[in-house]
């Protein structure tokens, strides 16, 4: 629209600079080598905890039972979220992500609008909570740094929140399960990590990188520019495809295959690069790590009994439901 300004409502990916880095240095702290190293043993714990009650023997759903479960645990966590309504999480990345239009999920925006009211509800109650008492979470800096906790600033904590939902849940959660999937189809990977689990060093990487669980991201050109040979205009909108550039040849050698002992496992895109780079790509990481450890630990496999269905978006590559069965 005419005279709008994207600082007005944004969440900070889609700032620049200052505005941007005022914004996500709020958050950091919560991302730091001193926080990852208080929350790996909790992520730990829950992750056994998880997977000590998954059925041997039985069909299941992997996705509702390990990825969503876990991502939804951490992510309530680092929200200081009700936890019992943990799951509020999840459905709601899924309904923004959703599809509008006839036959899709939701005609309209606004009908997208009423089914995340009780999320907005919950985040606006949680916000003038922490403003009064604060604790040591993601929403405690947002309501306790006077850079995020402006008055009328609702639109801009909730577009904060929205965008710390969908990376906090739908990246990890989508790469747990891409990981299974592309276990089944190398299974000879997965035996090299059961006899040598130090190769998830270089294999958790890898697995982002395969899975590309955010396929794009959009940006506006600032300038005239010439990219490749094309020139693109001032006001250009522009798709930044990671799923095309982790498949790119001519950077990452044998990128159509997965190998989880890359001499340079990092040279990837998935987290982006730049100022917008992925504030919890450490997170994610380490998530991703221990699960499959403790994955690795207990079960000689995990058979894929269906294909999986996967989540009606252009914008995330992930999964709905994923049949599995663990060999007794």
């Amino acid at each position: 629209q005419d005279g709008y300004q994207p600082h007005e409502l944004s969440s900070f990916i889609a700032l620049d600079p200052p505005d941007h880095d005022a914004q996500r240095r709020v958050v950091m702290p919560m991302f730091s080598t001193a926080g990852m190293a208080e929350l790996e043993p909790l992520i730990r714990s829950r992750a056994a905890a998880i997977l000590d009650e998954l059925p041997v023997g039985e069909t299941f759903d992997f996705v509702d039972n390990v990825s969503v479960e876990l991502t939804s645990q951490m992510l309530a966590t680092l929200f200081d979220f009700p936890f019992e309504a943990r799951r509020l999480l999840p459905e709601a990345s899924d309904i923004i992500l959703a599809p509008t239009g006839e036959g899709a999920v939701f005609r309209t925006n606004e009908d997208r609008q009423a089914a995340l009211r009780p999320y907005f509800e919950t985040f606006v109650g949680l916000w003038e909570a922490r403003k009064a008492a604060p604790g040591n979470d993601l929403l405690s800096l947002l309501a306790g740094d006077p850079i995020t906790r402006k008055d009328g600033q609702m639109f801009a904590y909730l577009g904060n929140v929205i965008l710390l939902t969908v990376a906090g849940s739908d990246t990890t959660r989508h790469s747990i399960t891409g990981a299974l999937l592309a276990f089944q189809d190398n299974p000879d990977a997965y035996d090299r990590l059961r006899a040598d689990p130090s190769l998830l060093d270089s294999a958790v990487p890898e697995i982002i990188r395969w899975q590309s669980p955010v396929a794009h991201m959009r940006r506006t050109a600032t300038r005239d520019i010439e990219l490749g040979g094309k020139t693109i205009r001032k006001g250009d909108k522009v798709i930044m495809w990671y799923v095309s550039g982790n498949r790119d040849g001519a950077v990452i050698a044998d990128a159509d295959r997965f190998i989880i002992d890359r001499v340079r496992p990092r040279q990837h895109v998935a987290f982006g690069f730049g100022i917008h780079r992925c504030v919890g790509n450490r997170l994610a990481e380490m998530q991703l790590k221990v699960v499959w450890e403790e994955i690795l630990k207990r079960f000689r496999r995990i058979e894929v009994m269906a294909p999986p269905r996967r989540l009606t978006s252009n914008f995330v590559k992930g999964y709905e439901t994923l049949p599995v069965r663990i060999a007794s």
